[in-house]
């Protein structure tokens, strides 16, 4: 039985996604041994991230200031919209290379069995970002998981916009990303295939 200090951070550590009790408890350890410098430096990382990070005022992307880098950068395409379910699905994306637009994030994928209905994702913000029209949005890539949820995401999407911007294209990503996995894990060269090979829904 370990101190209860010690218990408290492998309990703490084993609630990260992945991480089952004998990881959590070498981690444990391993900050255990680490410099305090170290692991004072961690502690303030993780308390850092919780104060300071918040969700983009336009797109919901991760970020430290009202909007994100991608949103204030001036040379991205405005007239372009990803939408993507998770902040951490804008990182594979961008070391493609291939895409320059801006981003929206949904904060999750349609789940009506989880409770995850329309009104619970940012569905209509993105509604109002398309059919707003400055500025006048061309396309809409949508880049949800090619999973069962993201798929119906994906189809309400594209549903939804036919009927309030028809004008709008509104596309998919390509085959090429294996179905049933998340873009997270994706490697650079089958995502930008993906990418350079959209497809209207």
């Amino acid at each position: 039985m370990h101190a209860p200090p010690v218990q408290r951070l492998i309990t703490e550590l084993g609630k990260l996604p992945g991480i089952g009790q004998r990881t959590a408890q070498r981690l444990a350890f391993h900050i255990l041994r680490a410099d305090l410098e170290d692991a004072t430096a961690l502690a303030d990382a993780i308390r850092e991230v919780k104060e300071k990070i918040r969700l983009c005022e336009v797109c919901f992307n991760l970020a430290d200031e009202p909007r994100c880098r991608i949103c204030q950068d001036e040379r991205r395409d405005t007239t372009l919209i990803c939408v993507i379910e998770e902040p951490g699905d804008i990182s594979p994306i961008e070391r493609t290379h291939e895409y320059r637009g801006r981003y929206h994030v949904l904060g999750g994928a349609l789940s009506p069995i989880d409770g995850i209905d329309p009104e619970d994702l940012k569905l209509s913000e993105l509604y109002a970002r398309v059919t707003a029209t400055d500025p006048a949005i061309s396309e809409v890539v949508v880049a949800t998981n090619p999973t069962t949820t993201g798929e119906a995401t994906a189809l309400h999407i594209a549903s939804v916009l036919r009927e309030r911007a028809p004008q709008v294209t509104v596309t998919r990503l390509a085959s090429g990303l294996p179905v049933g996995s998340d873009l997270e894990y994706a490697d650079e060269v089958t995502l930008g295939k993906a990418l350079t090979g959209r497809r209207a829904l």
